[in-house]
């Protein structure tokens, strides 16, 4: 699905990726995690187009993204790559209903067609009562789950998140990690996900380490987000 080789990346003196090796499957929830400055999001711009590397290849769904002129380059993003930030940068004078139609309008999509999936994607988040709220009238775990679906609308192949729980609540955050793994069951999306947050890094499928622009180590999930889910629910309660 994504795949990169020798990937380098330098802010004038500064490398920030030093030869970076990567493949990300099909259907994967994956997460980076490493330190402040070990290059992480660096590393996901690059996945989704936003940063032309120094050196390498950068394949996606066996497109070389990097043999794209610019006007090719900006269809592929908005059909085949959608985006979640940490925060949720949605249009604050547009609902939550227009907010997701929009990669959809960029797309030139049948009005009635983007119309359907939008509110589909509210059904899914449970937001249809939502659907004419404004960003401020929504709690921040709305606004993600918004932002969530906006970044679904034009069904791309890849969703690359960043810090996208930073900014939630303990309880928002849980119910957001395991959004995730319900889209990937539901939409088969794959996920590539930076992340400083522990408990997120591990129930992905996949954890990528990142330091001084390098992959230093890779490991498998020992836990699902289900399995998590129903821990959680054994664990015994003291008053």
């Amino acid at each position: 699905m994504i795949e990169l080789q020798g990937i380098h990346k330098s802010f004038g003196s500064l490398e920030v990726l030093s030869g970076i090796d990567l493949k990300i499957n099909k259907g994967e929830v994956v997460s980076i995690v490493g330190p402040s400055g070990a290059g992480k999001t660096t590393l996901l711009q690059i996945m989704g187009t936003l940063y032309r590397p120094d050196g390498g290849n950068l394949v996606i769904d066996g497109q070389n993204v990097l043999k794209l002129n610019r006007r090719q380059l900006a269809r592929f993003r908005n059909e085949n790559i959608g985006f979640v930030f940490q925060f949720h940068q949605l249009l604050p004078e547009f609902t939550a209903l227009e907010n997701i139609m929009i990669p959809g309008l960029i797309a030139r999509r049948p009005k009635s067609e983007i119309h359907r999936r939008a509110d589909e994607l509210l059904e899914f988040m449970g937001l249809t009562d939502r659907a004419r709220h404004k960003p401020a009238q929504l709690s921040g775990g709305e606004k993600q789950r918004v932002a969530v679906a906006r970044a679904l609308m034009n069904e791309p192949a890849v969703v690359l998140a960043d810090e996208p729980s930073g900014s939630l609540d303990s309880h928002n955050k849980a119910e957001l990690h395991r959004l995730f793994f319900d889209l990937r069951d539901k939409y088969g999306q794959t996920f590539v996900i930076v992340t400083h947050d522990e408990e997120l890094a591990r129930i992905t499928d996949r954890t990528i380490h990142l330091a001084d622009g390098r992959v230093v180590d890779e490991e498998l999930s020992l836990i699902t987000a289900t399995e998590e889910t129903s821990a959680e629910k054994d664990e015994p309660e003291y008053d």
